[in-house]
C-alpha cells in the first residue's frame, strides 16, 4: 500500500506539473502574440517618461533584423575583383560562405559569384567598398524583423530547461520501475525538443549577427545592353549606324559568296560549251551518212 500510494502521488504530481507547464507556455505565447512585453524583456521606464515613450523604446530595443542583399557589378577583371571582395569581407570581420568563378573565354573576362557574410553593423561600409570594384548594375537589400521569434524561442527554451530540471529531481525520488520509465521518457522527449530549439536559436542568432550579401561580378561583354536613343541626334546617329551596318553586311555577304559564284559560272560555261560542241558534231554526222547510203543503194 505504501508503494502504491507513493506511486499514485508521484503520478499525480507529474500530471499537475504538466498542466502547470502547459498553462505557463500558453501564457508566454499569448503575451508574444498580443505584442505585449513582460518585465523580463521590457525594462522599467525612467521617472517622468510617458507610457507611449516606454512602449516605443521597448519596441525599438526588441528589434532583431535579418538583412539579406544582392549586388551585381560589372568589372574589367571579375576574377581579380573577386579576390578584392574577399579581402573586403574578411577585413570587415566577415567571411565567404560560397564562391563560384568562371575563367575568361569567348571574348569575355570571366565572371564570379560570392556569398558574403558580413557583420550587420558593417553592411553599409562593405556595400560602399564593393561599389568601388566596378560599375554597379543592380542592388537590392531586405531586412526582416525576427525579434518576436527570438523572444519566443528564449521563452520556450527556458521553460523546457526548468521542466527537465524538475523531472530530473522527481527521477531521483522515484520508487517504482513504472515511475522511472515514465519520467525518463518525459525527460528524453523534452531534451530532444530543447536541442532542436537551441539549434534554431543559434541559427537565427547567426543570421541576425551576420548579414548575407550575394555578389555577382560580370565582365563588360556580359553587361545588359544600353537603352535605345532618347533624342533626335541619338536617333540620327543610330539610324546612320544601322544603314551603314546593313550595306556593310551586304558587302560581306557578297564577298563571302563571290568565290562560289565564280566557280559556279565556270562550271556552267564548260557545260554549255560541251553541249554546243556535241550538237554540232551530231548535225555534221547525220547528212554524211545519208549520202553514202544513197550512192551504195542505187540499183546496179
Amino acid at each position: 500500500m505504501r508503494h502504491i500510494s507513493r506511486s499514485t502521488a508521484a503520478l499525480a504530481a507529474l500530471l499537475a506539473a504538466g498542466i502547470a507547464l502547459t498553462g505557463c507556455s500558453a501564457g508566454y505565447s499569448g503575451a508574444s502574440d498580443s505584442g505585449g512585453t513582460t518585465s523580463e524583456y521590457a525594462p522599467q521606464a525612467a521617472d517622468g517618461a510617458s507610457a507611449d515613450d516606454k512602449g516605443s523604446s521597448s519596441s525599438a530595443a526588441d528589434q532583431a533584423l535579418v538583412i539579406t542583399g544582392t549586388v551585381t557589378i560589372t568589372a574589367d577583371d571579375p576574377i581579380a575583383a573577386s579576390a578584392r571582395a574577399t579581402a573586403i569581407a574578411v577585413g570587415a570581420g566577415g567571411r565567404v560562405d560560397a564562391r563560384r568563378e568562371s575563367a575568361p573565354r569567348d571574348g569575355d573576362a570571366g565572371s564570379a559569384t560570392l556569398t558574403l557574410r558580413i557583420p550587420a553593423a558593417s553592411v553599409e561600409e562593405v556595400r560602399t567598398q564593393l561599389a568601388e570594384l566596378g560599375t554597379v548594375e543592380q542592388t537590392s537589400f531586405d531586412a526582416v524583423d525576427v525579434g518576436t521569434r527570438q523572444r519566443d524561442l528564449d521563452t520556450r527554451i527556458s521553460t523546457l530547461r526548468a521542466s527537465i530540471a524538475r523531472y530530473t529531481t522527481w527521477l531521483a525520488d522515484a520508487d517504482t520501475t513504472a515511475d522511472l520509465i515514465s519520467l525518463e521518457s518525459a525527460i528524453s522527449d523534452r531534451q530532444t525538443q530543447l536541442e532542436s530549439l537551441e539549434a534554431e536559436q543559434r541559427e537565427l542568432a547567426d543570421q541576425v549577427a551576420m548579414s548575407t550579401i550575394t555578389l555577382s561580378l560580370i565582365s563588360p561583354s556580359l553587361a545588359p545592353p544600353p537603352d535605345g536613343p532618347t533624342t533626335f541626334g541619338e536617333g540620327l546617329v543610330a539610324g546612320w549606324a544601322a544603314f551603314a551596318g546593313f550595306w556593310a553586311a551586304i558587302a560581306v555577304g557578297v564577298g563571302v559568296g563571290l568565290p562560289w559564284l565564280v566557280m559556279l559560272g565556270i562550271v556552267l560555261t564548260v557545260v554549255v560549251l560541251l553541249a554546243r560542241r556535241a550538237g554540232r558534231t551530231a548535225r555534221t554526222t547525220v547528212p554524211a551518212t545519208g549520202t553514202v547510203n544513197g550512192s551504195d543503194g542505187s540499183p546496179g
